[in-house]
């Protein structure tokens, strides 16, 4: 059976290895991928449902709306409810998108986000939380599986950044803007695959976990140090919060990556774990 090290042995140019089929993705690998699709999907809903309870973010260790750094508002202009957002300070009229708009019971209601992109759609902090805690759990046990199984397989080291892997950059970035025709040599892994998900498994994961249980009563009250460090309860929020975005960001540029560059047989090796080399897949050490 053709193996994942099939991509990294060969050096006799790229002709004799493009089309050849290699096992890219093992079954926990696509496992917990598709389990973190749907815990990421899950965790931002109900979050956006929990945030509609307290719809603004303060760079404060508690609600100071002189350090508001993001709001949600309704206000009536002519009669009529007009929809607000307030980024640093700057106001936006976002009305039936935000501030005002959908409350899931088929009227319009001030709420930050719109029922459709929360769950449950209706205001319901309490089961918004449930739906939170489920599926924080359900993102570690995906996380953690991922790594200590990468770890056993030695598959781990195909992904960690190592020095050599920074001075390709660029060139990786180049040839993505198409000012150069051909990537620098690389394995399973590009640098800059590397980097990105050095940066989400290894920092992101792990931030918006911490952030996450300082923002629990119960973890407060355990462990007042956390949230101390953190910046206070809000500030614990207004970074959680954020790292959600970037996380949104990167997901967004994945997404665009794996449609752009063969949605099929990208698709295909995160189901079945098997992957069609292209010209300038897996090239090199």
């Amino acid at each position: 059976m053709t193996s994942e090290a099939s991509a990294e042995t060969f050096s006799g140019g790229r002709a004799e290895v493009t089309g050849k089929r290699v096992y890219r993705h093992d079954v926990v690998a696509r496992t917990t991928h598709w389990l973190w699709t749907l815990a990421m999907l899950v965790l931002l809903m109900s979050g956006l449902q929990i945030f509609n309870a307290a719809p603004y973010l303060d760079a404060s260790d508690k609600s100071n709306p002189a350090r508001r750094v993001l709001s949600f508002d309704a206000h009536k202009a002519d009669g009529r409810p007009v929809g607000t957002t307030t980024l640093f300070g700057h106001s936006f009229t976002t009305t039936h998108l935000f501030g005002y708009t959908d409350d899931g019971m088929g009227q319009e209601d001030a709420r930050a986000f719109p029922a459709w992109a929360t769950l449950p759609g209706e205001q319901d902090l309490a089961d918004g939380r449930r739906w939170h805690l489920l599926f924080a759990w359900a993102l570690f046990v995906a996380w953690a599986a991922y790594l200590i199984s990468a770890g056993i397989r030695g598959k781990l080291r195909d992904l960690v950044m190592r020095p050599a892997d920074f001075a390709k950059l660029l060139p990786m970035q180049l040839y993505y803007l198409r000012l150069r025709k051909e990537p620098p040599q690389h394995g399973t892994y590009n640098p800059l695959q590397k980097l990105t998900y050095n940066v989400v498994l290894f920092v992101m994961f792990p931030l918006i976990i911490i952030t996450g249980l300082a923002l629990s009563p119960g973890v407060d009250s355990a462990l007042p140090w956390l949230t101390a460090v953190l910046g206070g309860r809000q500030f614990a929020r207004t970074w959680h919060f954020t790292l959600m975005a970037l996380l949104l960001g990167y997901f967004a540029t994945h997404i665009m990556l794996v449609v752009t560059t063969g949605m099929w047989n990208n698709m295909r090796s995160m189901i079945t774990g098997w992957f069609v080399l292209g010209e300038h897949d897996g090239v090199g050490p």
